[in-house]
């Protein structure tokens, strides 16, 4: 059993798992939705809360209610978020995106983010381990399915902020307007300056109306691949300035 670790010098314990891992496209995202004034988020699909935990240090007046399919990955997400806060500002459902009329009243949210899966089914071939073929392929929530969830939970004015693949953006955009939710905000994550972007961040809208700002791409490291600055920003990895003129 993996133990749990700093994020970063000084940050909160974290503890992934194969199944339930740590990944890049979750702490972008993080990064990206703008939680201020926001007061009860849902993280549809939050794995080991990963997500959730980054809104809730970033948003001291956020509560989130992660959901979360797999058992096992939804008890490790209530470990996670347990570390630093306190039952009142969080908790963990286990259930289905699906089912999101049984389980919460309309408008019982004003943010909503997820990391979905990013293939469609017979797409290619997906892990034989169900968990991880459910994080990586629709087998379990359908792209309109997890948008009109999104939708269905949240307020009119309510956001909902995603990471998806830049080669199914028409795809995200038609099923973000099919459910109501308006597409607000895009910013493209590119591995290096001169490179096609290889993930989005997108923001939408329940009942907003046209017009969606594209932002300045986000580049992960530079031409020699070092990590960028604005990289270096996300993971805590900025250089103390003391350090600096110490040397």
């Amino acid at each position: 059993m993996r133990s749990a670790s700093a994020l970063w010098p000084g940050g909160p314990l974290f503890r992934d798992t194969e199944q339930a891992p740590l990944c890049t496209d979750s702490v972008l995202l993080g990064d990206f939705v703008r939680p201020a004034g926001r007061k009860r988020g849902i993280d549809l699909g939050c794995g080991a809360g990963i997500l959730s935990l980054l809104l809730l240090l970033r948003a001291p007046a956020l509560h989130v209610t992660g959901l979360e399919l797999q058992p096992e990955a939804a008890a490790l997400a209530a470990e996670n978020l347990g570390r630093s806060f306190p039952e009142a500002r969080y908790r963990v459902l286990t259930g289905d995106i699906r089912e999101h009329r049984r389980l919460f009243a309309a408008g019982s949210f004003d943010l909503a983010v997820s990391n979905p899966p990013y293939f469609p089914l017979g797409s290619g071939a997906l892990p034989p381990d169900p968990a991880r073929a459910a994080a990586r392929g629709e087998t379990d929530c359908s792209l309109p399915e997890l948008c009109a969830a999104a939708a269905y939970l949240l307020g009119s004015g309510g956001r909902f902020c995603l990471v998806y693949r830049p080669e199914r953006l028409s795809e995200l955009f038609c099923a973000l307007s099919a459910a109501g939710l308006e597409p607000k905000r895009l910013r493209l994550v590119c591995p290096r300056p001169e490179s096609a972007p290889s993930l989005v961040l997108a923001e939408a809208r329940r009942g907003g109306r046209p017009g969606l700002a594209i932002e300045p791409p986000l580049v992960l490291t530079d031409a020699e691949g070092n990590e960028s600055a604005e990289v270096k920003r996300i993971y805590h990895r900025e250089e103390d300035p003391k350090d600096e003129n110490d040397r």
